[in-house]
């Protein structure tokens, strides 16, 4: 499929099959959100593939939003790592969030492109995430990505495909 159909048809995939993901597609999809781009290039992300049972049990006491996927990218920044910018305006602004959503929109885009599913996954309680896992004190815990294997008749959100047009989202000046 080519990029336009792929955005296009990528979806927020909320139920999967129990079948395991690949080291291999695995780390396709690492490799699409090493590759984005970054604040000043610090590469702030910091990313855990959580594919074991009981660890799986552990994301689901902290979200219920796992779907069943038999893998679940825990995705974070380093505090330290991250580009700080000082805007008098604004205060000092942490690129942590936009550059970990460009790294999570590649590895979204990634896994529709080897025919996996995956979802976007922002209700859970990051504290408790980091406790569970034994992760470092200067993460910031920014998503979830449950990804697998769709399970057979699962659709698209309807709501999904819904979109407004240019004429309500863009001002040309």
């Amino acid at each position: 499929m080519d990029f336009q159909e792929l955005i296009e048809q990528r979806y927020s995939v909320r139920k999967y099959t129990d079948e395991p993901v690949s080291i291999e597609d695995i780390t396709a999809v690492l490799e699409a959100g090493r590759v984005a781009p970054t604040a000043r290039n610090s590469q702030p992300q910091r990313i855990w593939v959580v594919t074991k049972p009981e660890d799986l049990a552990k994301i689901d006491e902290c979200s219920p939003c796992r779907f069943g996927a038999p893998a679940v990218l825990v995705c974070g920044f380093s505090k330290e790592a991250t580009f700080m910018h000082a805007d008098e305006r604004n205060g000092d602004w942490c690129y942590g969030f936009v550059d970990g959503s460009i790294v999570f929109t590649h590895m979204l885009l990634k896994a529709r492109d080897l025919g996996l599913g995956a979802c976007w996954v922002g209700l859970f309680d990051g504290p408790k995430i980091q406790d569970a896992l034994g992760l470092p004190d200067d993460i910031t815990v920014y998503s979830l990505m449950p990804l697998g294997h769709e399970a057979p008749g699962n659709v698209a959100n309807p709501r999904h495909f819904e979109r407004l047009p240019l004429e309500e989202t863009v001002t040309w000046l």
